[in-house]
């Protein structure tokens, strides 16, 4: 059977192993070669994509360990459990050997490796509608340009592979770190092919959890405004090009302001198919023990009924004091994200947003939540700092004042009038970075928006002129300039360290 090498930087290790033993075919299985034979097969395999999106390793709902967690929003107090490896990302104490780390890297590629997979075999199927099979391949783009752009924030250089992988040769040819701007290009290159395509504009017109040009779009838009501020030229080509596609996705909206979406709606499981709001999320089955969501129950604080009918004995996830004093008065979204659990055993805040204490969900917590990776207000946020970015400075006030609105806040221009406001956020810039905080706290957004709008040297500056009482355990002085990416993961640095260099300072 022809073997398929899913991550050929660690499968380099194998080489010393019989050719023999490793080629052995296995009577149960279908080889890959052998797989691809009809459109539905095809689809089978567009659908595994979406599926590798679940997991807590790749980018699903419990991979809050490597955004959330690495940022000022929420982590954990606890630097013991699981040898204290969780705690170092909260606590800016990563190590190479971190084997989270590893296991994130390689369920990353590996569903990298899936994309790839297809798109080498797909063209070899007769299909009765070209269409349809141009709209396969736009999904299998658009998942691993998603892929890509987490990996490409969160550990610079990468190595980049856009085919199936078959032999040790060509996984030799692959394993070494292509620089950042190359690897930006071929995101940008998959996404603008999939918009090629003839995906619908909304996933309400095609299938919720799939695809469409509003979330390539968005997507893109992101890439663009990202590329902007951390790639040294073009920075006005990219802002330029992000406003156009978050325009793009913006206008493709089946609502008119976004008041006409109450912000619990957006969480509401029992809305989740049907929220004019979200526009890409990763779908989960109520109910059922292996596809269930578990954020609602894993989120769930010692004493608290909030979140899920089941019983907590753990403090849930903790947000940050230094959060929590973020959100301004009168300020909605505070009350329905979190609350304070006064069990002596957490006596801290929790996180509330994800819920489902339905009986669907039953005392086993095996809930119905998706994980939205893209909803409007989001769009929204990034088309306002895209056009901060461009001195558009009143286009992107009418944004945020829209986002401000639904959450029962006054006016950028009223809260200006606040002199504790004014103080805090005295940039047009520094007010939309805040309303993404507090708009959209807990889901995965918080790291990236900084590493987006600081240098690594602004970053350290930032994060230590808070106050370590409002961080919990984690101690910011940890924090260096080399925290502004994670560590290359130990085995596969010493497969190569010339081609698999590490990042400075691990």
């Amino acid at each position: 059977m022809k073997k398929r090498y899913l991550l050929p930087f660690a499968l380099l290790a194998l080489s010393s192993c019989s050719k023999d033993f490793l080629n052995q075919q296995d009577p149960n299985a279908v080889a890959i070669t052998n797989y691809f034979k009809t459109e539905n097969d095809v689809l089978l395999a567009v659908n595994g994509l979406y599926q590798a999106l679940r997991s807590g390793s790749t980018i699903g709902e419990s991979s809050t360990m490597y955004n959330e967690e690495r940022s000022d929003n929420s982590g954990r107090n606890d630097n013991q459990s699981a040898a204290g490896e969780p705690f170092q990302f909260n606590d800016f104490s990563i190590l190479p050997s971190n084997t989270y780390l590893k296991t994130h890297w390689t369920a990353m590629y590996d569903a990298i490796a899936r994309c790839n997979v297809l798109l080498t075999h797909v063209d070899k199927v007769a299909f009765t509608s070209e269409a349809v099979k141009e709209r396969y391949k736009a999904e299998a783009k658009f998942v691993r340009a998603l892929l890509y752009f987490h990996m490409v924030r969160k550990f610079g250089d990468i190595p980049l592979s856009t085919e199936e992988v078959t032999s040790k040769e060509q996984a030799n040819e692959v394993a070494f770190r292509q620089k950042e701007d190359v690897v930006y290009a071929q995101i940008v290159k998959d996404l603008t092919e999939a918009l090629a395509s003839d995906l619908p504009d909304t996933q309400h017109d095609y299938a919720v959890g799939r695809t469409s040009k509003a979330a390539i779009n968005a997507l893109l838009g992101q890439v663009y405004l990202t590329m902007g501020s951390t790639i040294a030229n073009e920075s006005q080509a990219n802002w330029q090009k992000a406003e156009q596609h978050l325009q793009a996705a913006y206008g493709m909206r089946k609502f008119g302001k976004l008041n006409e979406i109450p912000y619990a709606d957006v969480f509401d499981v029992a809305k989740k198919n049907s929220c004019r709001e979200l526009v890409f999320q990763v779908q989960y089955l109520q109910g059922d023990q292996n596809y269930s969501s578990s954020i609602a129950r894993n989120y769930q604080a010692r004493g608290e009924t909030l979140n899920s009918q089941f019983k907590s004995t753990g403090s849930g996830e903790v947000a940050k004091l230094d959060l929590i004093k973020d959100y301004e008065e009168n300020d909605i979204r505070k009350a329905f994200s979190v609350k304070f659990a006064s069990d002596p055993q957490v006596n801290d805040w929790f996180v509330t947003k994800f819920r489902d204490a339905s009986d669907g969900a039953g005392t086993n917590g095996w809930g119905g939540n998706d994980w939205i990776l893209i909803r409007y207000a989001d769009v929204m946020l990034l088309l306002a700092e895209a056009k901060v970015n461009l001195g558009k400075n009143a286009e992107a006030v009418v944004l945020l004042d829209e986002v401000r609105e639904r959450a029962g806040l006054g006016t950028y221009a009223e809260a200006l009038g606040d002199a504790d406001y004014r103080s805090k956020y005295p940039t047009l810039k520094d007010a939309v970075l805040h309303e993404r905080r507090v708009e959209l706290a807990f889901e995965n957004h918080r790291w990236f928006d900084l590493v987006r709008n600081y240098t690594a040297e602004e970053l350290v500056a930032y994060f230590k002129k808070k106050n370590q009482a409002d961080y919990g355990n984690a101690k910011l002085s940890n924090i260096s300039t080399k925290d502004r990416y994670f560590p290359i993961p130990f085995d596969e640095y010493k497969l190569n360290p010339e081609k698999m260099f590490q990042n400075k300072g691990y």
